[in-house]
This record gives structure tokens, C-alpha cells and sequence, in this order.
């Protein structure tokens, strides 16, 4: 099944880097989410040597089209301003247009100022029975990726993934609806689909607890479209202090700069609806030794420490899960 019959034009982030660039991405994955008979509980026992080789080696390729396809972007955009106004560079770097927009909209609300607006994520996570792990694998494994591919859903399977370190027996899933009229679409469509009805009688027998956030992506950091580099993630979540959303946009757009050649990012969101003052991180890595080196050299990138320096004051409480991808997520 094909969940939507286009295709979605999609900003894609150089995911260690802020330059933006479009990439036909289908809001339907149902290339990418395969169903087997039989769905396997991943754990951090699955990284191998050979993994984290063969992880390196699909960064490279997949950053290699990243910078092309930001090549071909420039250049395209470069030759249309030309075209339409001759004296471009100077307008481009001293009151454009778009510069103007976003002064006005630094009045309006955060979510307008900070978020592309375009797309709201949902994260859920789901804390499960211990014993209950593998029939909950096996359900969401099957149900999941329908979800995704129903063609009257407006909605994409970021990701779904298994915490490792931190929280034991916790599932993280992220979704991306076409705005606020998506989600209700697909809440409304869902609310009559026999399979996910199903699913709604037998989740409750699985799980302890759940938690289900909105959120909207930062604008200087696009959600990667799917992708298969292999590796491990990390979700770094921070409550902040109240008020200062705005203020952490604009230390963590300079400070993404400076680790943007050192680490993969997947996204970054703000809470919209539900835990408020939140934002969640979410980055990968080929195993945790490449998550240390990683850090660990971001010390060495000017505007980093002061990044991390400015932005301490503004956080309540941070936590940090280490998570591995089910078989079907897309971004893996």
C-alpha cells in the first residue's frame, strides 16, 4: 500500500551540517518499511566491527550526495536570482527579503519564529512489560509500518527505536504528520481501520505507561529523510527553563556549525503539545567509542564551548538514552 499519491518536496539536512538542501522525498515509505514474518528485538549486542566499517562507509556515500545535491541546489538558485535581478548578491546579504520575513515574524509566536512549520512530528514512547518485549515487537513490527503506507494517512514513520542505556524496556517511535490537518486525518482515518483497532485492544496488555508529545522540527535543523547508515543513536532531551526556547534556538544554531563535520544528526524538536519546554536531540553514531571521539573532539571547534557555556543556564534537567533501531525504521 502507497500512503499518499505524490511525492513531497523535502529539505533535507546535511545531517552534520545546517545547509539545506530539496530531495524528492516520498511521505510514503513503504519501499523502506518490510515487513518480516517474524520481528527480532534489536540491543546493542547486534554492533559489530564489521557494523561500524560498513556504517563509515555508508556516511561517506550518503554525505557525498548530500554535498552534491546542496551543489546543484546552490547553483540553481543562484542562476534564478541572477536572472530576476541583477543586483541580487547585495539584496541577498543586506535586507532580502526573506532576512525582512523573519524580523516580522521574531514577534510572533515561537512556533512560527522557530519551527519550518510545515511538518508536526509526534514522539511517543512506550515503557513495556519486561516479559511482554517480544510480542510487543512483533506487534508494532506488523502494525507500524501499515500504518505508514495506508494511503489515506497523511503521515510518515520517522522512525521507531529500542533504548539500550537509559530507561530498560522503553520504545521511542517518531512521526511526521502533514501539519495539524494530517494529524487529525489520520487519527480520523485510523479511527475506522480494523488493524488498528486490533492494535489499540492488545497495546494496553503490553505496555506499563505511555507518552505521546507534538512537536515541530527546528528550522535550522530539517528531520533526515529515511536512510540506512547503520551505527547507534542518541536522544538527548532538555526541559528548559521557561522563556528561554528562543534563546537556545540561537546558541544551538552556532553551535550545530561547529559540530557539523565531528557528528550525524538525525533532527532536533521542540514540544508544541504535552511536556512543554522540551527539546529533543537525536543524533547517530557508528558504536559508543565513535559517540566519544565524536564528543570529545567537539572541544577542539571553535564556538562549541560557548555554546555549551550559554546554554547550561537555560536547562532544568537533561537526559540522554542510548537507542538501537527496529528492523523496519526507516531512519536506521
Amino acid at each position: 500500500m502507497s500512503l499518499l499519491p505524490r511525492q513531497l518536496m523535502r529539505a533535507a539536512l546535511p545531517a552534520r551540517g545546517s545547509c539545506n538542501l530539496n530531495l524528492l522525498r516520498p511521505i510514503s515509505t513503504s519501499a523502506t518499511l518490510q515487513s518480516s514474518k517474524k520481528h527480532k528485538s534489536p540491543s546493542l549486542g547486534d554492533v559489530t566491527p564489521q557494523s561500524v566499517t560498513a556504517y563509515k562507509s555508508n556516511l561517506k556515500t550518503y554525505r557525498e550526495k548530500v554535498k552534491a545535491a546542496a551543489a546543484k541546489e546552490a547553483a540553481a538558485e543562484a542562476e534564478k536570482v541572477a536572472a530576476n535581478n541583477p543586483g541580487t548578491v547585495k539584496s541577498l546579504l543586506y535586507g532580502s527579503a526573506v532576512g525582512q520575513q523573519q524580523e516580522l515574524e521574531m514577534e510572533q509566536s515561537y512556533g512560527k519564529v522557530l519551527a519550518r512549520g510545515k511538518y508536526v512530528h509526534e514522539i511517543v514512547f512506550h515503557k513495556v512489560i519486561p516479559s511482554k518485549v517480544d510480542e510487543y515487537v512483533e506487534l508494532i513490527g506488523e502494525v507500524y509500518p501499515k500504518i505508514a503506507a495506508e494511503k489515506g494517512n497523511s503521515v510518515h514513520l520517522v522512525g521507531s527505536w529500542k533504548v539500550e542505556i537509559g530507561e530498560a524496556d522503553t520504545f521511542v517511535h517518531i512521526w511526521e504528520y502533514n501539519g495539524y490537518a494530517g494529524y487529525h486525518k489520520t487519527l480520523n482515518t485510523l479511527s475506522t481501520s480494523p488493524t488498528y483497532q486490533a492494535y489499540t485492544n492488545t497495546l494496553p496488555n503490553l505496555i506499563q505507561t505511555r507518552t505521546h508529545d507534538l512537536m515541530q522540527e527546528f528550522s535550522f535543523w530539517p528531520t533526515t529523510p529515511p536512510r540506512a547508515l547503520g551505527g547507534i543513536f542518541e536522544l538527548r532531551t532538555y526541559t528548559l527553563n521557561p522563556g528561554n526556547l528562543l534563546e537556545w534556538e540561537q546558541h544551538w544554531r552556532r553551535g550545530l556549525e561547529a559540530r557539523k563535520d565531528l557528528m550525524e544528526g538525525v533532527g532536533a524538536w521542540f514540544t508544541q503539545v504535552g511536556s512543554l519546554n522540551t527539546v529533543h536531540h537525536l543524533w547517530q553514531f557508528a558504536d559508543l567509542k565513535d559517540r566519544q571521539e565524536a564528543r570529545e573532539a567537539s572541544w577542539g571547534r571553535k564556538g562549541w564551548s560557548e555554546t555549551v557555556h550559554k546554554t547550561v543556564p537555560l536547562i532544568g534537567k537533561m537526559a540522554c538514552k542510548i537507542l538501537v533501531p527496529l528492523p523496519w525504521s526507516p531512519v536506521r
